[in-house]
């Protein structure tokens, strides 16, 4: 497992970094009103969020990120998100972020499970966990 200690980072290069955290059915949240906004969404359609809070100079968080896009895609009964701590990081902060990647599980705009660091097992197996615990969505 892979984490990387979070601090302010910047290796002068100012080039967007974030596309490889972004794809698939991750969402890119680039600032807090797109945060709510997408927690809002994910409220009104009853989905789980996950919150992938990682930083792009972080190496166990780039290597994570092609497994969280493909979860992203099999599983699109939740809503994942991903999160730059070096781009939000007032936003950050207030999320207590020691390391990354963090992950957060939130139903209804509420965390109710962690993961710190770049563990591809136990990320599936709380990812499965959700998925088997929900109840079937009926087609409308």
């Amino acid at each position: 497992m892979g984490i990387c200690f979070s601090s302010t980072h910047n290796d002068g290069d100012e080039s967007d970094h974030n596309a490889e955290f972004a794809g698939g059915n991750v969402t890119l949240v680039s600032s807090k009103d797109a945060w709510d906004q997408k927690l809002s969404e994910a409220k009104k359609d009853h989905k789980i969020v996950i919150a992938n809070f990682s930083a792009s100079w972080c190496g166990p968080c780039r290597m994570i990120a092609p497994y969280y896009i493909e979860l992203s895609e099999k599983h699109p009964s939740l809503m994942f998100l991903s999160v730059d701590v070096d781009e939000l990081t007032d936003f950050s902060t207030q999320w207590d972020i020691k390391a990354t990647p963090t992950f957060f599980f939130l139903r209804n705009g509420e965390q109710f499970d962690k993961l710190v660091g770049a563990n591809k097992p136990e990320l599936l197996k709380k990812i499965n966990a959700i998925v088997d615990s929900e109840p079937p969505r009926r087609a409308v």
